[in-house]
């Protein structure tokens, strides 16, 4: 199996996002109760940690969110994921700004895949293991890495953040919402994880 890797700066993001959107003392809270490090409050920590160990980190810390707030921990992962676009999106490099500034030129029910397939680059660092294809009328992102499953399990998806991702990713693309469903997770056996976007009535 492929190493799981994920970049410093997003896991950074993420952090920011996280403290920004429940508070520090929250999260502190969250890291106590999982026997988590405290340091994993503060984004910079990661900075100085290798990519395998930072995807281990991201799954771990989403793992103990989920437990500390239970069914709730769906929509404020799902915030977070939504929140954490418009940084990303703002930190980007150059050439991934010029593409966002391209999309948003073109008509508007034409912005819908090349939106995903930048957020795809925007967190696959050009791995090719996140992809965007088309079904019929819909869409559906197919993410082979993930994660945020990295040694997880569950009996229903599990990836929150991305989901929120997608959603603020496609609201910034074209103004509406739309019908996402994560139709298979590496979380519940699944070889990769699907998030298959209606666009088609």
């Amino acid at each position: 199996m492929s190493r799981i890797a994920f970049p410093s700066h997003i896991m950074k993001k993420f952090v920011e996002t996280l403290s920004t959107e429940i508070g520090h003392e929250t999260i502190t809270a969250v890291l106590s109760k999982a026997g988590l490090p405290q340091e994993w409050a503060h984004s910079e920590n990661f900075l100085a940690l290798d990519e395998e160990r930072i995807a281990q980190s991201y799954s771990t810390l989403q793992a103990a969110i989920r437990v500390y707030y239970g069914r709730g921990a769906r929509g404020i992962l799902m915030r977070i994921g939504t929140k954490l676009w418009e940084r990303l999106l703002n930190d980007a490099p150059i050439g991934t700004k010029a593409q966002a500034a391209l999309i948003q030129g073109l008509p508007k029910s034409m912005r819908r895949k090349p939106a995903l397939e930048l957020l795809a680059r925007i967190l696959n660092a050009a791995n090719g293991r996140i992809t965007v294809h088309t079904l019929d009328l819909d869409l559906l992102l197919v993410d082979q890495t993930s994660p945020a499953t990295l040694n997880q399990s569950d009996d229903t998806p599990i990836c929150f953040v991305t989901f929120g991702l997608i959603r603020e990713c496609l609201y910034w693309a074209d103004g509406m919402e739309h019908d996402i469903e994560e139709r298979a997770c590496h979380a519940t056996g699944a070889q990769q994880c699907e998030f298959k976007i209606t666009i088609g009535g």
